[in-house]
């Protein structure tokens, strides 16, 4: 590894991120840069989950005000996430390459279209009659807890994109303000990651390139405190904006491959 690559990979972990924290697909920064360097694919993505970790930790401390208050819900969601993302590290060991091609643009655009919908969404569910509450409430809480288990397990396959996904899918089924939903992405996203990466070192040792990872790590550290303060500052219309840009940018990445 050259001191130029070096460097690049490094600016693509801050991008990476900072991009995170914010909403998601810092992969689709980092991943892509180190196929350029002629990195196995496998290797690319084992390396680069273990280093994303580093990111979701400053984020998710960036967010900690908007999480005031979040500790019930963050507890509910967490098992999800965890048992997901195990579920999705090993499928991308045991899984031949490229099953979730097909799906995985899908399920972006599915995220996507929650997000500009959700406010929408969570008027009409406001507006039900009080009768159907009960029933609503469950069946938005069931629904929120298989998703988020599909999103940890997209997450610990691959991860690009899982935050528009967590994103869209909380904006739909909770009644929180959407700052708030980003904090508990980010604490979902970095457990996801940190469950794949615990998962890689005990399956998959040997597809992990240590520089790699730690020059992500390093790079993502110091993205993920520059996105929690631009993402925080964002109104939600400009964050529901910016979501939907890095998502179709993810579709049309994914599409290309």
């Amino acid at each position: 590894m050259t001191v130029l690559h070096a460097l690049l990979i490094l600016l693509a972990g801050v991008a990476a991120g900072t991009i995170n924290t914010i909403v998601g697909s810092g992969t689709l920064v980092t991943f892509p840069t180190l196929l350029a360097f002629g990195i196995p694919a496998v290797n690319a993505n084992v390396s680069n989950t273990l280093g994303l970790v580093a990111g979701g930790v400053s984020g998710s401390l960036g967010y900690r005000k908007e999480l005031v208050g979040a500790g019930r819900t963050v507890r509910r969601l967490l098992p999800m996430s965890f048992l997901g993302a195990a579920t999705g590290a090993l499928l991308l060991i045991w899984l031949p390459p490229g099953w979730f091609n097909t799906i995985v643009p899908v399920l972006i655009f599915i995220g996507v279209l929650l997000v500009v919908l959700g406010p929408w969404l969570q008027r009409r569910a406001a507006a039900a009659h009080t009768d159907q509450a009960a029933t609503a409430s469950t069946a938005r809480g069931i629904g929120l807890l298989v998703g988020i288990y599909g999103a940890g397990v997209y997450g610990g396959y691959f991860g690009a994109a899982q935050g528009v996904l967590l994103v869209g899918l909380m904006s739909v089924l909770m009644t929180d303000p959407l700052q708030r939903i980003n904090g508990i992405k980010n604490i979902l996203g970095l457990v996801v990651n940190a469950v794949a990466a615990v998962t890689f070192m005990i399956v998959a040792w040997n597809h992990i390139d240590w520089r790699v990872a730690g020059l992500i790590a390093i790079g993502s550290l110091i993205g993920g405190v520059l996105g929690a303060r631009v993402g925080r500052r964002l109104s939600p219309w400009v964050l529901r904006a910016v979501i939907v840009v890095i998502g179709v940018v993810a579709i049309v990445q994914l599409l290309r491959k």
